[in-house]
């Protein structure tokens, strides 16, 4: 088959892209056709794939999406495809792979209601509903548990239309058999002392993923602990204005922001934990892949992949509603003891030795191919 992936954007570090280029990688090695429709592509083009850059360009994030929406319809319909598959929310998909939250129910619960008479909120709310109506065609690719009740009860969309997805954590986040030796060469290329203890972020959206929330947890650290400990965050994001806050709350110097890069996997190995205090996350796919690592994890629950976080006993799962009082002493308690850290490291990598957290690529293939009525 011929089959067409559309992407508002794609850049190598973002959770939805490196999703996307996985599923339309194992639907090539399926001997099928990978034709993809986005405005911005970042990043070199695997082999095979035919990537068309969409010359589309507004003011506002809703007007280009829908120029892009109708500049690809024009092109497929001029160059037909068997599926076309969509990561954000858009009309006409035969397939849509859910990596956003309902927008409807934020939109109820989280803005005033004024925001419902914007241009902006009908064209997000008009996109959402072209995949969720009951009359939609869509096939929903669900990669959180908690959010599939939230389109239900806006849209009463068919329980058969949604398929829940194991998460897809490459296997290259696994720790290896030299996982100590490269933990040690990470720590020296860092300047990490025995003594030092490193705390991790990662993930790009700085502001939603609580980094606000991390630096005042690191500042409230006992002087003492506070003082051998560092905090690397890594993504694409501005950081500007969490440099200045770092630097308002005296641990500039304790505090490095690094842009998006690919060698994640040994921050996972030679960091002490990962720090995940979000305001709101579908899944939080790093969450696993420090499990699998073998790194502790301090989590928000309204995290989508938090409660692996539980069930594994890898960490600790901060409830809700959100209390900085709670983050700053779990933080401590978790970086001043280090055989409970140990503890929830061996039990994220037993986890990681029997749980299926690696077939999403595969599951959703599956669903994408599958032949229709």
């Amino acid at each position: 088959m011929q089959l067409a992936f559309i992407l508002y954007k794609y850049f190598p570090y973002g959770g939805l892209q490196r999703d996307f280029l996985r599923i339309a990688l194992e639907c090539q090695q399926r001997g099928h056709g990978i034709r993809v429709y986005t405005p911005i592509w970042e990043g070199e083009v695997p082999e095979g794939f035919e990537v068309v850059v969409v010359p589309v360009k507004a003011l506002f994030n809703h007007k280009r999406n829908e120029k892009l929406t109708a500049w690809v319809e024009a092109d497929l319909a001029r160059r037909p495809v068997d599926r076309v598959i969509g990561f954000n929310k858009m009309p006409g998909l035969d397939v849509y792979y859910a990596a956003d939250g309902c927008f409807e129910d934020k939109a109820q619960t989280l803005r005033n209601p004024i925001y419902r008479k914007w241009g902006r909120y009908k064209h997000f709310a008009d996109y959402e509903r072209a995949v969720f109506a009951p009359d939609a065609k869509t096939e929903i690719l669900m990669i959180s548990e908690v959010q599939q009740p939230l389109f239900v009860k806006h849209y009463h969309t068919p329980r058969q239309r949604f398929h829940l997805l194991p998460p897809g954590i490459a296997q290259d986040r696994r720790a290896p058999a030299n996982a100590g030796e490269i933990r040690a060469e990470f720590r020296r290329e860092f300047g990490l002392a025995d003594d030092q203890l490193l705390l991790v972020q990662i993930g790009s959206g700085f502001k939603t993923k609580g980094l606000d929330r991390s630096l005042k947890a690191v500042a409230a650290l006992p002087r003492e602990l506070r003082q051998r400990t560092r905090l690397i965050v890594i993504g694409q994001d501005d950081p500007r204005s969490f440099q200045l806050q770092a630097k308002a709350l005296g641990i500039a110097e304790q505090v490095q922001i690094l842009k998006g890069r690919s060698d994640i996997p040994r921050f996972l190995l030679g960091a002490d934990l990962l720090i995940h205090p979000a305001y709101n996350e579908n899944t939080g796919t790093v969450l696993l892949e420090a499990l699998v690592a073998g790194l502790p994890v301090l989590v928000t629950d309204v995290c989508g992949y938090a409660h692996y976080i539980r069930d594994a006993d890898a960490g600790r799962v901060l409830p809700s509603p959100f209390e900085q009082e709670r983050l700053n002493h779990t933080l401590a308690d978790m970086l001043a003891d280090d055989q409970r850290r140990a503890f929830w490291g061996r039990n994220g990598l037993a986890y990681a030795d029997c749980a299926d957290l690696y077939s999403m690529p595969q599951k959703a293939a599956d669903v994408i191919l599958a032949e229709r009525p």
